[in-house]
């Protein structure tokens, strides 16, 4: 899975799912590009191929890389093709996703000084900014072996919250298209976080189903507030990403459309350390129940070194590996589950009874209480938007029989 074919397969759903990690540089955080130590980089990098990952995704700090709205560093640019380079040693063979108008990471924002007064989103001015660096971008990698395709931003649906989700799909589209045709034939999405998804936030899930190459999902307990709701073990913990991925595939038009668990993750602030293991091998597995997933990608590769004293407490243990790369129990257990899966993949479960989502713009958790406790009734239910329940092309060709209404 780690050649130039498997770097263009987007229709990954009918493979063996992929499995990867946001690449967090042990040494210097993303702060990285400043501090260059492509040493430490080819390090990390082959302890991650450890771990038996086959993709990771990196994140490009906006500030850094476009200084001016006309300009984009050539020193930056150089830095990123030598990661795609280093990505690509013989010991790592690594495709590598690149997240680029980053934008909101790790509990920062990162905007440049020039986007002050304006919105990233509704701004003409700083969209053929972003144009230009895309464009950029694409003529210094976009040939690039380990290039997976770009990545429009993290979650930006938290510092654009203000935004109308109409008005942000129109963006999302445009750029998504745009990405298309400067890198044609690449893995193209838009990162956003849960919140489109559970609030309509932003984007709309309409277009979270259906834009680029394919549904992106950010599934955290703690952040969602699952872990809260359900407790450590609870049914919506444990299959919370599964729960995610039928929302995807209740709005996507087409049956079984790529799913890319893009970020999931635990830590010790929210759950015994020792317990983080066994969950990530469970979520995984109820996540891949889901048909269409493409690959699931753990928040994050490394621990953030604790010389950097600005993060939030939660972000620093997160990390498979240690800043000295040495495997966490997590990064063992899901090195051990790579293996099991890759010679027994989990096989999608039927899904013959679907719960009919309500006409809402808010499906968060008070409408997955429903689906976790059909889980709990030895149920694995699929989701149906209720202008769908009366199509019965529609349910047939999703194997739906039995309708539960709220």
């Amino acid at each position: 899975m780690n050649d130039r074919k498997a770097a263009e397969m987007p229709a990954g759903h009918d493979e063996t799912p992929r499995f990867g990690v946001n690449y967090v540089p042990s040494k210097h955080w993303w702060y990285s590009w400043l501090e260059w130590d492509a040493t430490s980089i080819l390090e990390d990098l082959r302890a991650i191929a450890g771990l038996g990952m086959d993709h990771i995704r990196v994140h490009l700090l906006w500030p850094v890389f476009q200084p001016d709205p006309s300009v984009v560093s050539a020193v930056a640019l150089k830095r990123l093709r030598e990661l795609l380079d280093l990505a690509d040693h013989p010991d790592v063979s690594l495709d590598v996703s690149v997240s680029v108008l980053d934008g909101w990471l790790s509990g920062f924002t990162f905007l440049p000084a020039w986007l002050s007064g304006r919105n990233m989103i509704t701004d003409s001015d700083a969209v053929c900014a972003e144009l230009l660096l895309l464009d950029t971008l694409a003529a210094h990698i976009g040939d690039h072996r380990r290039f997976l395709g770009f990545d429009l931003g993290n979650e930006l649906s938290v510092p654009n919250g203000e935004v109308p989700a109409e008005r942000g799909d129109q963006w999302a589209s445009l750029l998504l298209d745009h990405c298309e045709r400067i890198a044609p034939g690449r893995f193209h999405v838009n990162g956003i976080d849960n919140q489109p998804w559970f609030e309509t936030r932003t984007f709309t899930p309409q277009a979270a189903a259906t834009q680029g190459s394919a549904s992106v999902l950010h599934a955290y307990p703690y952040w969602t507030g699952a872990i809260k709701r359900y407790g450590t073990d609870g049914t919506g913990v444990l299959h919370l990403g599964e729960y995610m991925a039928e929302l995807a595939e209740a709005f996507s038009p087409v049956r079984g459309r790529p799913k890319w668990l893009q970020e999931f993750g635990a830590s010790p602030v929210e759950r015994p350390a020792d317990s983080i293991p066994q969950w990530a091998a469970s979520f995984v597995r109820n996540t891949l129940s889901s048909s269409g997933m493409w690959g699931c990608t753990w928040w994050g590769s490394h621990d953030i070194d604790r010389r950097f004293s600005g993060f939030v407490e939660y972000e620093y243990d997160l990390g498979l590996l240690t800043v000295d790369n040495e495997i966490k129990p997590t990064g063992a257990r899901l090195r051990d589950l790579i293996k099991e899966l890759r010679d027994a993949p989990v096989r999608p479960a039927t899904r013959p009874v679907a719960l009919v989502l309500p006409d809402s713009r808010k499906l968060g958790l008070q409408v997955a209480d429903r689906f976790f406790a059909l889980v709990d009734d030895g149920v694995r239910p699929a989701l149906v938007t209720s202008g769908r329940a009366d199509d019965p092309a529609h349910l047939s060709a999703r194997g739906i029989t039995e309708l539960v209404h709220f």
